[in-house]
C-alpha cells in the first residue's frame, strides 16, 4: 500500500480532516493532501509527526494487518523511560532530540564524540 493511502485509510478512521492533522501537526493542510494524492513522497521525520497527530504507532504506516505484529523475543525494544533513557517526560524529550541531531551528524563527527565520551568515562 502506498504511504499516502495509508494516511488517508487512517486519518478517515480517526474521524480526523486535513485541518484538524494541520493543527495537530503545524504542516499545512495542502501538504496533508499533497501526500495523501501521492503527489510528495514523505521524510520519516514528517510520518513520525503524522504517526504523533493520528495517535498510531510509526509501523501502521507500513503494516496492513489488524493485529499487531508479533515480534522475536531478541527484537522486543523498552520503552524509552523503562531502557533507563530517561524518568521525566523532559529527559525522554532531551534524548530523542539527542537521538536526531546524532543522526543528522557527519559520520566522523559521531566518531569523534563517541571517543570524547569514551575517555570522559574512562576517567
Amino acid at each position: 500500500m502506498l504511504i499516502g493511502e495509508r494516511l488517508r485509510t487512517l486519518r478517515d478512521e480517526k474521524g480526523l480532516s486535513q485541518g484538524d492533522i494541520e493543527k495537530r501537526t503545524g504542516m499545512l493542510r495542502c501538504y496533508t493532501s499533497r501526500v495523501e494524492n501521492g503527489h510528495t513522497v514523505p521524510s520519516l521525520e514528517t510520518l513520525e509527526k503524522f504517526a504523533h497527530a493520528l495517535e498510531v504507532p510509526l509501523y501502521q504506516f507500513f503494516y496492513e494487518g489488524k493485529k499487531d505484529p508479533v515480534l522475536p523475543p531478541a527484537l522486543k525494544r523498552k520503552a524509552a523511560d523503562e531502557a533507563g533513557r530517561g524518568e521525566t517526560r523532559q529527559e525522554v524529550r532531551d534524548w530523542q532530540r539527542f537521538h536526531h541531531l546524532l543522526a543528522r551528524m557527519k559520520e566522523s563527527d559521531r566518531k569523534l564524540l563517541l571517543a570524547l565520551a569514551q575517555k570522559m568515562a574512562g576517567r
